[in-house]
């Protein structure tokens, strides 16, 4: 059952162009160390669970007022009544976009071609060969993510790939693995990893901006727009 967890009533930078407001879902399938909503992945059970009808009453009273809604988490994908709360969204006239781990193909193609979301941000963890290790689950299966991303790019919607670097994660090398991933396509953010307390692990650190800048000419020669942010994961 989709449970929502919290809602920002207004954001101006997490759906590009557009003022906000952002939904987050409990649990998630990955358990990357760096993750910031430690909480909503390990113990979602401890977090206060939002009534649905509230949060679709306050996005009717900002009707004109807010442009559309973005759905994240933890890993919104995991929940099979997603489509369903979404389509409530929609009805009230936003447009809706989508944060995704890309683990879960079949409710992203759901939602894409149910009309459902206008713009999708996949986050791409590491190369490949470093999923495993990047997301906290030794061996796992790469096979949706390269779905997930194949589909994305073709689909016909809106979106942007984006990896969070973390120091002690992500080397050079990992970047040319990451874009041959992802290129061609539309856009792709370098997230500066920002430590905090509230991380799954603790002891990670933020790359130099030196690292930061090398990596962005690197990721240039296979990709043209692409530039760095700071990571809100």
């Amino acid at each position: 059952m989709l449970r929502i967890h919290g809602l920002n009533k207004l954001s101006l930078v997490d759906y590009p162009g557009l003022m906000s407001a952002i939904v987050f879902t409990g649990c998630c399938d990955f358990r990357c160390p760096f993750c910031h909503n430690s909480s909503l992945v390990l113990d979602p059970g401890s977090q206060p669970v939002l009534d649905v009808d509230d949060i679709l009453s306050f996005l009717q009273r900002r009707r004109g007022m807010l442009d559309g809604v973005v759905v994240t988490g933890g890993e919104p994908t995991i929940h099979d009544d997603l489509p369903d709360f979404i389509a409530s969204i929609k009805d009230l006239g936003y447009l809706v976009k989508l944060d995704t781990n890309g683990s879960r193909p079949q409710m992203v193609r759901r939602l894409v071609e149910a009309g459902l979301v206008d713009y999708i941000a996949m986050d791409i963890k590491n190369s490949l060969e470093s999923y495993g290790r990047t997301i906290g689950i030794p061996g796992y299966d790469t096979s949706a993510i390269r779905e997930s991303v194949e589909y994305i790019r073709s689909c016909g919607v809106d979106y942007e790939f984006r990896t969070t670097v973390v120091a002690e994660l992500h080397y050079e090398e990992n970047f040319h693995g990451i874009c041959r991933l992802i290129a061609p396509c539309r856009r792709y953010f370098l997230q500066t990893f920002i430590p905090s307390q509230d991380t799954i692990a603790q002891g990670l650190s933020a790359p130099s901006r030196s690292d930061m800048e090398k990596y962005l000419e690197l990721v240039r020669s296979y990709i043209g727009d692409v530039c760095i942010r700071d990571s809100r994961d």
